[in-house]
């Protein structure tokens, strides 16, 4: 008997059909992949699940019986829970108050906590995911991978029979990545069934048992991992088959046009590259190897020692560093930083306003705006990135994540930049967005703009770029060419070796 059957689920908001009579179960002790395209209806699906949203039509049956889930507290009751892609943690927080916040009530006596009882339930959570801290640790304290773990812990706490977890890995390193993938199977062993969310389609083979696909709303096919391939899930997903992944194009390069000697400062350490004219080269490392700073650097958001010379036509600089990202932006460089909804977009904003952010000063005159021009450029990049929208005034806290992701490159190639920094383009964007990403990568290439790539993304890495530095604590431990470049020599250097 499934753990959990959504039959005929249907939802609409206005304007926009998003589920369609869809059909999903999950089995007990199952890890099952949800897959599709970003605004497959995956995201949808789950908030009814969790009870964000009320479905239109359709039944839920869970652990055998017709339940209503009327809102999220009803779902915890359920033992349904979700670990969301952004961290639901208060940073400022002990990890144990994050453990048990909202669900204080066991550890209460006449209005007092009871801190030894909390702080004794919480250790035995982070002992049974495996992480070894003090549980009176501020959240904000640990790396990406503990927070991660505090979710799971917090999600155990509630009780959970069916966990939700929406791209666990995205922020990852390998070592954290195959600790979780252990603690999954563990969860599994003790009755708990899980739904996997996530773009990373290699992980689906290490992890799930099953997975379902949804396309444009609709329920397409289940599988068994077993039974199936990257190729067939992809053709699944995007509907089509997608004949090359890294669809990579060689582009003719020019002279050199970026230059960045002995940059330092607490992150890097005498860090030196070079970006020629139609060239994407490629900044790997793990995580807190410095790939982030380096943009930053680089863009005027962060001190830095050192020198860039810029050769961007009537746009070159050559002295220390940038003073501002205004600065920056003016001599014809942009940057796509990793984190788009708190750096890349106004979340409230509208798609219109979002693309027009960066240079409002090309459609104004003595302050005003001009709103026919400012549509007009909007439109050609709606048209141009294939923007997935209801209309230029919708939200653009409301789109799928590649939507959101095209709606920043759009904002910055209005720019016409030189150089264009792009910090984990793909993260968080389906198979098919990602391709998108990777012809859009080849076009700026093809017209001669320098491109820095940095991605965790190995295959990525090795698929896009020309050159390729990696880096290990703040400093150039590689250089590699596309044609050099193995998964050996890579995370040899990544982990410190030098060559």
């Amino acid at each position: 008997m499934p753990v959990v059957e959504m039959q005929g689920i249907c939802k609409e908001f206005p304007g926009a059909k998003v589920l369609k009579n869809v059909n999903f179960q999950v089995g007990k002790r199952e890890i099952h992949a949800l897959l599709g395209e970003n605004g497959a209806g995956k995201s949808t699906l789950m908030k009814i699940l969790t009870g964000i949203y009320s479905k239109d039509s359709g039944e839920i049956i869970y652990q055998g019986q017709p339940v209503t889930i009327d809102g999220p507290r009803k779902a915890e009751e359920l033992g349904i829970v979700m670990i969301h892609q952004e961290f639901n943690l208060v940073p400022q927080l002990s990890v144990a108050e994050n453990i048990f916040l909202g669900n204080e009530a066991p550890f209460t006596r006449f209005g007092q906590i009871r801190w030894k009882s909390l702080l004794e339930a919480a250790t035995g959570y982070l002992k049974q995911v495996g992480l070894k801290v003090d549980p009176k640790t501020p959240v904000e304290e640990l790396s990406v991978g503990e927070k991660q773990l505090v979710e799971v812990a917090k999600a155990l706490s509630k009780k959970a029979k069916l966990l939700i977890m929406d791209e666990p890995t995205a922020a990852l390193t390998e070592i954290e990545k195959e600790k979780l993938f252990s603690i999954m199977n563990n969860l599994v062993d003790h009755d708990v069934s899980i739904i996997y969310i996530s773009h990373r389609m290699e992980e689906l083979f290490q992890i799930c048992h099953q997975v379902t696909v949804l396309r444009d709303g609709e329920y397409i096919a289940s599988r068994s991992i077993a039974e199936t391939n990257m190729d067939e899930l992809v053709a699944l997903m995007v509907g089509r088959q997608v004949e090359d992944r890294f669809p990579k194009v060689a582009a003719a390069l020019g002279e050199q046009i970026l230059k960045v000697d002995n940059f330092c400062n607490e992150k890097l350490a005498d860090v030196s590259i070079e970006v020629r004219a139609g060239e994407v080269v490629g900044i790997g490392g793990l995580m807190g190897a410095g790939r982030t700073e380096l943009a930053r650097a680089i863009f005027g958001l962060d001190a830095v020692k050192g020198q860039i010379k810029l050769n961007l036509g009537q746009k070159n600089l050559h002295r220390g560093r940038f003073r501002h990202p205004q600065e920056a932006i003016g001599h014809g460089i942009a940057l796509v930083s990793e984190d788009r909804k708190d750096e890349g977009l106004v979340l409230m904003g509208s798609v219109l306003e979002n693309l027009a952010l960066s240079t409002l000063e090309k459609r104004s005159r003595f302050g005003i705006i001009n709103r026919r021009r400012e549509r007009q450029m909007v439109d050609k990049h709606v048209q141009r990135l294939k923007i997935k929208t209801a209309s230029v005034t919708q939200p653009v806290s409301s789109l799928s994540g590649g939507n959101q992701q095209k709606v920043v490159f759009g904002k910055w190639l209005e720019t016409e930049p030189g150089l264009l920094i792009l910090d984990e383009p793909t993260r968080g964007v389906d198979v098919g967005a990602k391709v998108e990403i990777y012809q859009l990568i080849n076009e700026l290439a093809g017209r001669g703009i320098g491109i820095l790539l940095i991605s965790s993304d190995l295959p990525e890495l090795m698929g896009m770029s020309d050159r390729i530095y990696v880096m290990y604590e703040g400093k150039i431990t590689g250089h590699f060419t596309r044609e050099t470049i193995t998964e050996e020599n890579f995370m040899r250097c990544a982990t410190g070796g030098v060559r």
